[in-house]
């Protein structure tokens, strides 16, 4: 269901290519540092049932079958693109690069935040990999 035509194309919008979300432009620890991120985008594993000689494809780093499923949210929390139906084995990066190629279409001087398991580029934010992020908010945790 998830991906036929009638549901996709009602319940799947991507954001406005050239307006800052209200989320964004209202806040001001965020604006004007975010005013051309558009949402999130992240990969999500979903369980799985493959046939027998495809098993190995869709064995995921925990040793489980599931499907990669890519995913972005605009900031009000609604879905604005996904990609179902990857192997469990397929990185978020090759996802990616592959839904950049097929369907994704990131308007130019906008992007999307992501996690570190995705490649740097124009389309994605991704932290920075020599820093670490957010010690203070662990409070009395352990720093290593």
């Amino acid at each position: 269901m998830l991906v036929s035509g009638p549901f996709y194309n009602r319940y799947i919008k991507l954001p406005p290519k050239e307006q800052t979300p209200p989320e964004i432009r209202n806040n001001p620890k965020l604006y004007p540092f975010f005013k051309d991120c558009r949402g999130a985008i992240d990969g999500t594993h979903i369980d799985a049932f493959v046939p027998d000689d495809a098993v190995a494809r869709y064995r995921n780093r925990k040793g489980s079958l599931s499907q990669n499923v890519l995913a972005a949210c605009t900031f009000d929390m609604r879905f604005c693109y996904v990609l179902p139906g990857w192997e469990g084995s397929a990185a978020d990066g090759r996802v990616f690069d592959n839904a950049r190629r097929e369907s994704l279409a990131v308007s130019p001087g906008t992007y999307f935040l992501a996690d570190a398991g995705f490649p740097t580029c124009d389309a994605l934010m991704i932290p920075y990999k020599g820093e670490r992020y957010h010690l203070k908010e662990w409070g009395n945790a352990p720093q290593k």
